[in-house]
C-alpha cells in the first residue's frame, strides 16, 4: 500500500511540474512603464520596467520584485487570464490579472485589484 501511495504521489508531482512548465507567459522581453502610449518600441526604457522571462516576471515598480507564473489561460485571441505567485520572505500571495496584447509593442495588464498597467516594449 505504501508503494502505491508513493507512486501515485510521484505521478501527481510530475503532472504538477509539467503543468507549471506549460505556464510560460504569452510574451517575453523587457517592457517600460514610461511613455507607454507612444508609438513603436521605446529606445530608452528607463528604470521603471517589467520583464517577462519564461515562467518568471520581474518588476522594478511596487513592493514585489519577482513573480512566478502559476497559470495562463487564453480568454480571447489577444487576452490571457494570468495568475502569478510571489513570496517576499514574510508574505506568500497570488495576483490575478488579464494580460491584453494591444499590438507588437504595447500591452496592458488589467489587475483585478489595482487598475490597468499599460506597458511598452523596450527596443
Amino acid at each position: 500500500m505504501t508503494r502505491i501511495c508513493t507512486f501515485v504521489l510521484a505521478l501527481v508531482a510530475c503532472g504538477l511540474s509539467a503543468q507549471a512548465a506549460r505556464a510560460d507567459y504569452p510574451i517575453s522581453g523587457t517592457w517600460t512603464y514610461d511613455n507607454a502610449s507612444d508609438s513603436g518600441p521605446a529606445e530608452d526604457c528607463g528604470k521603471r520596467t517589467m520583464e517577462f522571462r519564461g515562467v518568471q516576471r520581474f518588476d522594478t515598480v511596487g513592493g514585489v520584485a519577482q513573480y512566478r507564473n502559476v497559470s495562463v489561460d487564453q480568454a480571447s485571441p489577444t487576452a490571457y487570464a494570468v495568475v502569478d505567485e510571489f513570496f517576499n520572505v514574510m508574505i506568500r500571495g497570488r495576483v490575478q490579472y488579464t494580460l491584453q496584447i494591444i499590438d507588437y509593442d504595447h500591452i496592458v495588464l488589467h489587475l483585478a485589484r489595482g487598475g490597468d498597467i499599460p506597458l511598452r516594449r523596450c527596443g
